[in-house]
């Protein structure tokens, strides 16, 4: 029998394996796909640490309160915070005038589309604004939901609508109310589910430790209102304790001892969630609750009038002091005028 002539179009046979079957060019093909996945881990690793500077600089410029306070959290935990932080205080600075020139309107768009990038960031994972992404990063690690965000947006909403007349009325009972909780109140249950780092809350979380980080932010907040009371008032014609732009005249002493006494109730509520807490995070608690009891206690003792007309401080020197007895385990816990129902009975010290 004749040999079956090739065809001039089909490759000849060869007793040689094929290049698709090569085991060397699998073995390459996998080195290939290694080193594209370690590279992507790569930038993804220099990615993250440069969102977690951004938030890291946004803390230091805005707060040397936090800042200080933070420094004593273990490190994966500071990062959550700083990345709450940093959050937080671009949404409250957009409202506030950042965006010079900006309408309400302009101004409730940029809040719009920050909290859409935040959202998307926590679903995907990434995001190309390096503090979107740095929050979402502590989102998906902890816990943290449009539940906490989406209140905290609403409030900083509220912030943007137009200045109101001055013959306006100031924030009702309600309304402020509100405004806390989503300004503030959320933000403490932030923080709480960043200092568990992902950890399940104790099973009696909503008892007390809840509780009592809403309380540690809503007195955090009242004594920003009442320290900022001028630049709230006549600055930024807002009502939060009086009618906006006559705080002057509507806000009295009378109205400031009730405003102390609460926040004052608020801190005694809140040192009760301080103990429950992981051990570790409990320093920067402590140092963060410190200074603002300080503060709390200097306003209770400044007039109105002085307090209009200038930014009652805590010196650098005492905030230190109360960041070392934390660091002792000797925290301030109480200051004159807060509820007997939290005494220097567990450790800590007098102020």
């Amino acid at each position: 029998m004749r040999p079956r002539p090739r065809l001039p179009f089909l490759p000849a046979r060869s007793a040689e394996p094929s290049h698709a079957s090569d085991p060397q060019t699998g073995t390459q093909r996998d080195a290939r796909l290694a080193a594209r996945a370690d590279a992507s881990a790569q930038a993804a690793a220099r990615y993250a640490a440069a969102s977690q500077s951004a938030a890291r600089t946004v803390i230091k410029r805005y707060s040397s309160s936090f800042s200080l306070a933070s420094s004593a959290l273990p490190r994966a935990v500071r990062a959550h915070i700083k990345a709450i932080y940093a959050m937080v205080r671009v949404a409250d600075e957009t409202v506030d005038g950042a965006w010079t020139g900006a309408s309400p309107a302009q101004v409730r768009a940029e809040l719009d589309a920050f909290e859409s990038r935040i959202a998307r960031a926590v679903e995907t994972g990434f995001s190309s604004d390096l503090l979107a992404h740095s929050f979402a990063r502590t989102a998906r690690a902890t816990g943290i939901s449009s539940t906490q965000w989406g209140p905290f947006f609403d409030s900083m909403r509220a912030d943007a609508i137009p200045a109101p007349d001055p013959a306006s009325p100031a924030h009702s009972r309600r309304d402020l109310s509100a405004y806390i909780h989503g300004s503030a109140e959320v933000v403490g249950e932030m923080c709480v589910l960043a200092f568990f780092n992902g950890a399940p809350l104790p099973a009696d979380a909503q008892t007390t430790l809840l509780p009592g980080a809403r309380a540690l932010g809503s007195a955090f907040q009242k004594v920003n209102f009442l320290r900022d009371l001028a630049h709230d008032s006549h600055g930024l014609a807002r009502g939060y304790l009086s009618s906006p732009g006559r705080a002057a005249t509507d806000f009295t002493e009378e109205d400031k001892e009730a405003l102390t006494a609460e926040i004052f109730a608020e801190l005694s509520t809140a040192a009760e969630a301080v103990d429950l807490l992981p051990p570790p995070v409990r320093p920067a608690v402590w140092t963060a609750f410190g200074i603002f009891g300080d503060l709390t206690h200097r306003l209770a003792g400044t007039s109105v009038e002085t307090i209009l007309s200038g930014r009652v401080r805590v010196p650098g020197a005492v905030k230190l002091r109360y960041a070392a007895l934390a660091a002792a385990g000797r925290p301030v816990r109480t200051w004159p005028g807060m509820p007997a129902r939290y005494t220097s009975e567990r450790p800590g010290t007098q102020p």
